[in-house]
């Protein structure tokens, strides 16, 4: 049960470094060609450079492998598809995706200009949009493709100071559901991986035994994310050696109507949170259809 990318094609963005660079030489020993994708700029997105991306590539063909430089910026949508082309020039397809490209800029919200929260907007979340948008089509063609969204537990939980990454981190997680869903019939599988890793990214963090999280032990979550028996629609957290599972979930609620439903909600707030036989839903439609069935039941008594 060795997981192999023999003849598999995967692109990894932000593999200047850190996470990215893992994943890249990760795949690349266990048999990829690797699209090396940095822009090689700055924590904060400033600057640029060929200079990470092409250390990565020297790695990777010093090990035996074969992989590619490029620095598009995954902002660019026209350059994420020259990237994509040049790709399909080469090596004729498209295997896998991971999307992981970031930058940070923390503040709290009060402080927040908007410009820095369009910014990591921009680059997580419509990054990850402009990658997986160009080889889309390829992967329906080759009724193959694995998609890997980096999401973080400070999209999923909330972290102070990062609201733009906060929000930009839960609609990977949103744009993962809708995909996983509408790949399925072309055995497109799309995951999230929540790492917990000490980067340039975290460097700043305090408290946290950062010698324990070396990028390198999220990685092997990422490899089954992307193999051939890969789950999909999962939300995988990895640190530390350490991997877990989140869910969005939905509970059973509770029903109220009338002049006083406001009021209602408001006393029944704990049976409306009650876990208690919660689900996770398949799609979205199941929300309305445990409200509608509160609704009928509650008509017909």
């Amino acid at each position: 049960m060795t997981i192999r990318f023999d003849g598999q094609v995967a692109i990894v963005t932000g593999a200047g470094g850190g996470l990215g660079r893992e994943h890249a030489l990760a795949l690349a020993a266990r048999g990829a060609r690797v699209v090396v994708n940095d822009l090689g700029g700055a924590r904060d997105g400033s600057g640029g450079s060929a200079t990470a991306a092409e250390a990565v590539v020297a790695e990777i063909a010093a090990a035996g492998g074969e992989a590619m430089a490029n620095v598009a910026s995954v902002t660019d949508a026209a350059a994420v598809e020259a990237m994509v082309a040049e790709v399909m020039a080469r090596w004729g397809r498209v295997d896998i995706l991971v999307n992981n490209a970031g930058i940070l800029r923390d503040k709290s919200f009060a402080k927040m200009e908007l410009a820095d929260f369009q910014l990591v907007m921009d680059v997580h979340l419509m990054g990850a949009v402009h990658c997986t948008k160009a080889v889309w089509e390829i992967m329906r063609a080759q009724n193959y493709g694995r998609i890997v969204m980096t999401t973080s537990s400070s999209g999923l939980f909330g972290n102070f100071g990062q609201a733009n990454y906060g929000a930009a981190k839960m609609a990977l997680v949103g744009l993962m559901q809708t995909l996983a869903i509408e790949g399925a019939k072309n055995d497109i599988r799309v995951n999230a991986l929540a790492p917990t890793a000490h980067t340039r990214m975290t460097e700043d963090l305090q408290g946290l035994p950062l010698e324990a999280l070396g990028p390198d032990l999220v990685t092997p979550g990422l490899l089954h994310l992307v193999s051939r028996d890969a789950p999909t629609r999962a939300i995988l957290a990895a640190g530390a050696g350490g991997f877990e599972r989140a869910y969005v979930t939905l509970t059973q609620g509770d029903f109220a109507v009338g002049p006083d439903a406001p009021e209602q909600v408001a006393a029944r707030f704990d049976a409306i949170s009650d876990r208690t036989n919660e689900i996770v839903p398949e799609m979205g439609a199941a929300q309305g259809m445990i409200e509608l069935t509160k609704a009928q039941k509650h008509h017909s008594s």
